[in-house]
């Protein structure tokens, strides 16, 4: 880590301000709302005025989050909006940690920022009222808080570091369930990263498992530490529910708290109709199906909001984490399994999960993941170290072309959608 202490603040204080910046540019066009806004915004409002449940198969996190939006700053745009840009700009900086305290070098972790900022998944979930910014704020801060407990001094350290980070996953479920299986995943790699540490050293198994003198997470044995980390989750998600307490009509209590999430889960799980932008699982990582948000005349002119991936991050992405796996499994190396062992548990969870029906936002959190595989894979390989920065000045290229459409700037007449639609899927 010595290479990074004089300069990880001024770099994180950097990308904080360019990302917030970039997030809120004309944040509030379009002033009506957008896609799943249409569904959110609604729950958000009835929260404000506690008259009962509604839209019942999601928690109440996200949803709360934009009603404090809407009572700070108006029921427009700029309070339906705002907070998810907080929640864009600490992805970004979540991103800046994970690899940080990864690789202990600012270079790489400044890169795997800048990638997850120019690439338009991040930047639009940034500018619009969804679930999904939320869910990925607390989950990928939530794991630089692990990590961060990782390179504690000692014990004490260790142990509030990880309660944090527990706090952070706990919200994220809040916000959206599909973050639930990464608690497991976290609890895993605690594990095993314990069992790497004792082989290397010659320690039994035994020792790796419990407090004693361990390299990573000092003072922490692994049976507490699983423990304190889903029972902190679990009672933090249940305590966002509180506001339904007090619900003018069918308000919950204690003894129907927990019979809810079953009635939430059928709510996830039931058949729905068929939609347009539907997509299966298999190809979000080739990008088959991306979603306009928004195409029409809105606010005086033709605009639209076009959820898609940037082709250099979604695709070399997939190489990234492919050179990880490999090169991981030859030389043992934690660091690049993890990388690809991110992007590939982000991803399975929704090849497993018994959802009917399936959309390209779902690829949400890989795409994040993907970055943190490239901001590896340029630092570990020596031949792709000496093109990071071609690498990120053509991901920044790619933005620029697309920014008119990530941005809901205004367009040239209804047929301009030609312009980025670059295969016939994508229309």
């Amino acid at each position: 880590m010595s290479e990074a202490r004089p300069h990880p603040y001024r770099a994180a204080a950097a990308l904080g301000v360019l990302a917030q910046l970039l997030f809120s540019y004309r944040l509030t066009i379009p002033t009506k709302l957008m896609f799943d806004e249409t569904h959110y915004v609604p729950a958000a409002r009835t929260l404000i005025a506690l008259s009962g449940p509604t839209n019942i198969e999601h928690p109440l996190l996200a949803k709360e989050i934009i009603a404090g939006g809407i009572l700070l700053f108006g029921d427009n745009s700029l309070g339906w909006r705002f907070f998810s840009t907080l929640a864009g700009t600490a992805t970004v900086l979540g991103v800046f940690a994970i690899v940080l305290l990864m690789v202990g070098r600012v270079r790489p972790a400044v890169f795997g920022a800048l990638f997850t900022l120019f690439n338009f998944t991040v930047f639009v979930q940034a500018r619009i009222g969804m679930l999904d910014g939320f869910m990925a704020a607390f989950v990928v801060t939530g794991l630089a808080a692990l990590l961060w407990a990782m390179r504690a001094p000692d014990g004490r350290h260790a142990w509030a570091r990880w309660i944090g980070g527990a706090v952070l996953l706990g919200l994220a479920v809040a916000a959206k369930w599909i973050a639930a299986p990464l608690i497991a995943f976290a609890a895993l790699g605690f594990i095993l990263l314990r069992l790497h540490d004792a082989r290397l050293r010659g320690r039994s198994v035994f020792a790796a498992l419990n407090a004693g003198t361990n390299r990573h997470w000092p003072g922490m044995a692994a049976i507490p530490a699983v423990l304190v980390l889903g029972a902190v989750s679990i009672a933090t998600y249940l305590a966002t529910f509180a506001p339904a307490f007090f619900y003018l009509h069918d308000p919950m209590t204690l003894g129907t708290l927990l019979p809810f999430q079953k009635h939430m889960y059928d709510r996830q799980t039931m058949p729905l109709p068929k939609h347009p932008y539907q997509s299966g699982w298999w190809s979000w990582p080739i990008m088959v199906r991306p979603i306009w948000y928004l195409y029409e005349r809105v606010d005086g002119a033709q605009r639209g909001v076009l959820l898609i991936g940037n082709v250099a991050i979604l695709w070399g992405g997939l190489i990234a984490v492919a050179a990880c796996l490999v090169e991981g499994v030859r030389a043992r190396s934690p660091r690049l399994l993890a990388a690809a062992g991110l992007w590939l548990g982000s991803y399975a969870i929704w090849v497993v999960i018994p959802k009917k029906i399936g959309f390209f936002y779902y690829y949400y959190l890989p795409s994040i993941a993907l970055c943190v595989a490239l901001s590896l894979a340029f630092d570990h390989f020596p031949a792709a170290r000496r093109r990071d920065t071609a690498f990120l000045a053509g991901v920044i290229a790619l933005f620029a072309i697309f920014y008119p459409v990530l941005s809901a700037a205004a367009l040239p007449g209804p047929g301009a959608f030609r312009y980025w639609t670059w295969s016939s899927t994508w229309v």
